[in-house]
């Protein structure tokens, strides 16, 4: 059988999330239209009747900014590249590249490994895609490319296939259909934080994550206490909002897909705490 380490790779808000949970079949990354959303590395196993494929997600690609996070994730994105067998680039035909694509196209176009092309969004019109030709004079550099769209999983397929084609020969790594790295406190974080980035919008910046503190299994219903966490006092106020009105609602946006996703009732026990330094932990 064939198998192997994937990694996707390509600029913050491309689709990278979204494309493993639809090559998996199932939510195991969080997404969101903020930039920055993924800060740890996520495997999403592909299990197919000729091998495994496991899928790393990974952090967007900054250049620009310069901050502590954004530090960190450039170097996850770096280490990721290591000991790997197939690579996937996933660009986004509705945006012009510019210095932070050539950044990462030059970290990797020299790898000396399968790469795959991946041209996202290709459900939108073909005048809001304007940028494609551009990614495509770089075809050569690939094993193949794929035009698809993660979001409406449409020719995905196609790019299973090619994926599995190219990794070597192996057993598998992930047994008895486990399909992710993921824990569930980890799950349940990042959709907390995922519902947060929605309520909030740009309300508040990057500076914010979710530690779930307690998990309690009932007969009847999970209960759960988690801290969403921000570095400054005037962000705490802003995602508590008025009278309570903004963490309420981020509660019952993840408490209703928690739900869903636990297949059990959720009591959902949500704060805010003010850390300075929570970007240590990551």
């Amino acid at each position: 059988m064939k198998s192997g380490f994937v990694v996707i790779v390509g600029r913050s808000n491309v689709g990278k999330s979204t494309l493993i949970n639809t090559i998996v079949g199932t939510k195991i990354a969080a997404t969101s239209f903020r930039a920055q959303m993924t800060r740890h590395i996520i495997h999403g196993v592909l299990n197919h009747p000729d091998g495994q494929a496991v899928f790393v997600d990974t952090p967007g690609f900054f250049r620009d900014k310069k901050s502590a996070l954004t530090t960190k994730l450039t170097n996850k994105v770096k280490e990721s590249l290591e000991g790997i067998d197939l690579l996937l680039y996933v660009v986004d035909p509705t945006r012009e590249i510019g210095d932070e694509e050539r950044g990462l196209y030059g970290m990797v176009r020299h790898l000396d490994i399968p790469k795959i092309l991946v041209i996202n969004k290709s459900d939108l019109p073909e005048k809001e895609r304007k940028y494609e030709s551009e990614y495509l004079l770089w075809q050569n550099e690939f094993q193949g490319v794929f035009h698809l769209s993660a979001l409406r999983a449409s020719h995905i397929a196609p790019l299973k296939e090619r994926v599995i084609e190219l990794l070597p020969e192996g057993g598998e790594m992930y047994l008895d259909n486990q399909l992710t790295n993921v824990t569930e406190d980890f799950f349940i974080a990042e959709l907390i934080r995922e519902k947060a980035f929605s309520v909030l919008d740009k309300e508040v910046p990057y500076s914010l994550t979710v530690d779930v503190e307690n998990i309690e299994d009932k007969k009847d219903m999970f209960v759960i206490e988690a801290h969403i966490k921000t570095d400054e006092e005037r962000y705490k106020k802003i995602i508590i909002g008025k009278a309570g009105y903004k963490i309420k609602e981020i509660g019952q946006m993840a408490r209703k897909e928690l739900e869903q996703a636990l297949g059990k009732k959720v009591y959902l026990e949500l704060d805010v705490k003010v850390d300075k330094h929570w970007v240590e932990g990551i």
